[in-house]
């Protein structure tokens, strides 16, 4: 499938959180905007630099009424870990079975696992930014955030 592009609906969800309970995009509508940050593995090099890059920043993303919710493919199991070992205030959603979210989003490599991708969706539930990262680089945060600052103007 392909990247959803900027405008148009973001697909829905309903994925598995850390304590055991489903977290749906529909939650947020209406609420908050959401950053949805897709990334390969937990654990992994990389992904230990970006997930602490947006934690470092949730006063922010607060302040301008945004949810992050990191994705991947790994279990649940290895996400509460994860996101214990890192310190993580955010949800790691897990999409592990079948992965529909991660495939609805065009982010699912052959191998299985997520590419490395960062999308903003409004509080009306529409894909403001979308953006597919070198999977070696840390995704730029303040990007994100100018993102949600011009939605906060009224952008959105």
């Amino acid at each position: 499938m392909a990247v959803p592009e900027v405008g148009t609906p973001a697909p829905a969800f309903a994925l598995p959180g850390p304590d055991g309970g489903t977290i749906r995009l529909g939650d947020f509508e209406g609420k908050s905007h959401v950053v949805l940050a897709f990334y390969p593995f937990d654990f992994s090099p990389v992904c230990a630099q970006e997930l602490p890059g947006l934690q470092e920043q949730m006063q922010r993303f607060r302040d301008l009424e945004t949810m992050v919710l990191g994705i991947s493919t790994d279990s649940t199991h290895a996400h509460r870990a994860f996101a214990a070992e890192l310190g993580l205030e955010f949800p790691l959603l897990s999409d592990f079975y079948g992965k529909h979210a991660t495939a609805a989003y065009g982010v699912l490599r052959p191998q299985g696992f997520s590419e490395r991708a960062t999308f903003v969706i409004d509080k009306h539930g529409i894909i403001r930014y979308a953006q597919v990262h070198d999977i070696s680089q840390v995704p730029d945060v303040e990007e994100i955030i100018g993102v949600l600052e011009t939605l906060r103007k009224g952008h959105d």
